[in-house]
């Protein structure tokens, strides 16, 4: 248990962001952190896999992993599975799923090759003791995950349970909800290292002002939630409660004024109470207001962190609390509109300021009418984005065209 090699997903383009933060969390560097496409490897004890779930903001999940073989059919992947000491991590009294991806893989079904893995650990269990577990595909105690690629089987043990994103304090949302883990990979990307204000004029249910809230008062983002390895047999109280007590002490005081703010105050609402169960309700303040019309909360410098929605409508027409959806909605036939008002609005009232603008649209700066200085690929679930920097000034951001010749 003390060289154990975990492997950490994380949402495609944030790998960079991830390796930073494991680094500062395990001081692991060199051969023993490793960046690939989709996640982190780390050569760490347990202990540091408890600690990376309770403080890592920017992983899906933590996997142990147990085994790596060659295979070139089921039979292969029965008897990869058939030697892992299963019985070392959980019992026969307790309920399993097995879950598998793929990549290039030769095999025609992925439900076949999972039901070829669990038979394997439960004949493995049934042969030493004469039980085995049950499967739950729900509410499972122990998950157990396989990645095939064209010619190698890989084996995890979940130590997580529920994703990371799930931080427990987000109860109350709107449509289509920013997941935690993203809004801060935003905050990572954008640099954002509390010595100046954060405000997100479009803040929804709060997602990405109690992230950064919560990044300013240093609080461990899964310190409200339980976790897949408690019940893992490794697993001792004592070390888990000298974890939290660790993180308890390290939270202080915010540096910084965080804001947000939203169209719809019934979203306002949401994100105050969402940032009181997060612990951050004196740290950051929402207030209702149309993204048209609010003036900075605070003088510049500062930085603004935005996810407008995608594919939907917004209002453009009206001021706070006329759209009743939950947040503003760009009209399809009207967004150009839109972004060129807030880009004015901008450069008029937030000279000073960074904006960071989360979306799809690869076309946005010439919707907002201004040059972007940065642009980070940025993957929101199979949605491709480009989290675009905007360092507003006042006037326009374009170069002005030549005089034409008298």
């Amino acid at each position: 248990m003390n060289d154990l090699q975990l492997f950490l997903p994380c949402a495609a383009g944030v790998e960079d962001f991830l390796a930073d933060e494991v680094h500062r969390l395990t001081g692991q560097a060199g051969d023993d952190l490793l960046v690939g496409r989709g996640g982190v490897v780390v050569r760490a004890p347990w202990r540091d896999a408890l600690r990376l779930n309770l403080h890592s903001r920017l992983s899906q999940r933590v996997l142990v992993q147990l085994s790596h073989t060659p295979y070139r059919g089921e039979d292969e992947l029965y008897q990869a599975a058939s030697a892992v000491a299963w019985e070392s991590w959980f019992t026969a009294r307790q309920t399993i799923k097995v879950e598998v991806t793929a990549q290039h893989s030769p095999l025609k079904s992925l439900n076949f090759a999972a039901l070829k893995i669990k038979d394997a650990v439960v004949d493995r269990f049934r042969n030493k003791a004469g039980t085995r577990p049950s499967v739950d595909t729900q509410h499972p105690d122990v998950r157990l995950y396989a990645h095939l690629t064209s010619t190698d089987c890989t084996l995890y043990i979940d130590t997580s349970g529920e994703p990371l994103f799930k931080r427990g304090w987000r109860e109350d949302t709107g449509e289509a909800p920013l997941k935690e883990t993203l809004a801060a990979a935003m905050i990572a990307a954008s640099g954002w290292d509390t010595t100046m204000p954060l405000y997100d004029p479009c803040c929804g249910s709060g997602t990405i002002a109690i992230e950064a809230a919560q990044v300013a008062c240093n609080i461990a983002p899964g310190l409200l939630r339980r976790f897949g390895f408690e019940r893992l047999l490794p697993f001792q109280t004592h070390v888990w409660a000298q974890l939290k007590d660790e993180a308890q002490q390290q939270r202080r005081l915010s540096p910084v004024a965080i804001h947000g703010s939203d169209v719809a105050f019934r979203m306002v609402d949401f994100a105050n109470r969402n940032a009181q169960r997060a612990g951050v309700e004196g740290v950051v303040q929402f207030r209702g207001g149309d993204a048209l019309q609010r003036v900075p909360p605070c003088p510049a410098p500062g930085v603004m962190l935005v996810n407008p929605p995608y594919g939907e409508r917004i209002e453009t027409a009206g001021v706070a609390g006329r759209s009743q959806g939950g947040r503003e909605r760009p009209q399809s036939e009207g967004d150009e509109d839109f972004f060129a008002q807030l880009s004015a609005h901008w450069k008029k009232n937030y000279a000073g300021w960074t904006a960071w603008v989360l979306t799809p649209d690869l076309k946005l700066p010439s919707r907002m009418r201004l040059k972007e200085s940065r642009r980070v690929p940025m993957w929101n679930g199979p949605i491709e984005c480009r989290l675009f920097r905007f360092d507003m000034v006042a006037g326009s951001a374009r170069t002005p065209r030549e005089a034409a010749p008298t």
